[in-house]
């Protein structure tokens, strides 16, 4: 029997395990069944700011104050009605805590199409895209769990990283990353230190994480948040993953000046997300950054299939390496899903360990 997990959406720790009738599919649909998906802090995210960018939309309940959590993973079609797929083909993209998806394929090609359904047109298209994996050249056979824990996680800070080299790193020597520990930051890291070797990296961490990242050898230089200040005084970017706006804060008062762009990307520390303009920082204000909006200048920039290839190699280059920087643990059911999410909600998830949930 088809389930799905809904959340709270104003309390999105309150779970809840729904049982639900198998869908009849009408012309143009095809039936998923969910094979597994990652649990980590960006679908908290995905909650957290789910009301303000529409992620509630997706996958959408019908019942007033709960939703859906957005997930990533890979999924079989099971029921490929007239829609133009392949009954038994697998496919990677945006899933919902569930057991089964419904999409209506659309633009069609031999590596991927886009859900056409009406409720998820005004969204980004990024979230719509779905990769065909006999043909995906992002696919790595055996890697599935890492695509589904890190991959999501890697395009924002693929993007971020090209965003930074496209405006020359605004004179910048440096990039200072807060929640180092986190996964999107590890893989910002990554592809920093390949596509932008010359600008020094440096990770803020919490004091029992600062092991681990000092492990992970993707930073030039590892500090405690109760280091802060000890940052210098030459220029350089943030990128804010935590979204605590008392770090927020300080970081800003520790570099003054000195500061040339302060970039808020994810809520680590969700339920102190003053960073997301709560409080008045000094230096330049903190930009939001959204990943379909850098999608799309980075397409315009190198063209749909150069857009698709670079990702690719930056992805194939980083998931050798990412495999190694944490262990993947997976467990099986969705109900079993409910205690992982409610750990990353709570913030006590472990940064050297990812969840994989297998359906």
């Amino acid at each position: 029997m088809p389930q799905q997990i809904t959340v709270a959406k104003t309390a999105i720790a309150d779970t809840r395990v729904e049982d639900l009738p198998l869908p009849a599919l009408k012309p143009g649909q095809a039936l998923f069944s969910v094979e597994q998906f990652a649990v980590t802090a960006n679908n908290v995210t995905y909650a957290a700011i789910g009301e303000a960018f529409g992620y509630w939309d997706f996958f959408p309940t019908g019942e007033t104050g709960r939703g859906v959590v957005p997930v990533w993973g890979h999924a079989r079609v099971v029921d490929a009605g007239d829609s133009g797929l392949r009954a038994g083909e697998r496919v990677y993209g945006y899933l919902p805590m569930a057991t089964h998806l419904v999409v209506e394929p659309a633009k069609i090609s031999a590596g991927g199409f886009t859900d056409g359904a009406t409720h998820r047109a005004a969204r980004a298209a990024v979230y719509n895209q779905y990769r065909r994996l006999d043909a995906d050249p992002g696919h790595v056979p055996g890697g599935e769990d890492v695509r589904a824990v890190f991959e999501p996680l890697f395009m924002t800070s693929f993007l971020i990283e090209a965003m930074f080299r496209r405006q020359e790193w605004l004179g910048a020597k440096r990039l200072v990353v807060t929640s180092a520990s986190s996964k999107t930051a590890m893989a910002l890291a990554h592809v920093a230190r390949t596509a932008s070797p010359q600008v020094e990296r440096v990770g803020l961490t919490s004091a029992r994480n600062i092991g681990f990242v000092e492990r992970t050898g993707l930073y030039d230089r590892v500090l405690g948040y109760d280091e802060i200040g000890e940052l210098g005084t030459d220029p350089a970017v943030s990128v804010d993953f935590a979204g605590n706006g008392e770090t927020l804060s300080r970081l800003h008062a520790a570099l003054g000046d000195a500061l040339k762009y302060s970039c808020l990307v994810g809520v680590t520390d969700w339920q102190n997300r003053g960073g997301f303009g709560a409080r008045e920082v000094a230096g330049p204000k903190p930009i939001l950054f959204f990943a379909p909006d850098h999608v799309a200048t980075t397409i315009a920039e190198l063209g749909p299939g150069g857009f698709q290839a670079a990702v690719a190699r930056a992805w194939r280059a980083f998931a050798t390496e990412a495999a190694k920087l944490v262990k993947i643990e997976g467990t099986t059911g969705l109900a079993d899903a409910v205690p992982e999410w409610q750990a990353a909600v709570a913030g006590k998830a472990s940064p050297d360990v990812a969840t994989v949930i297998y359906l």
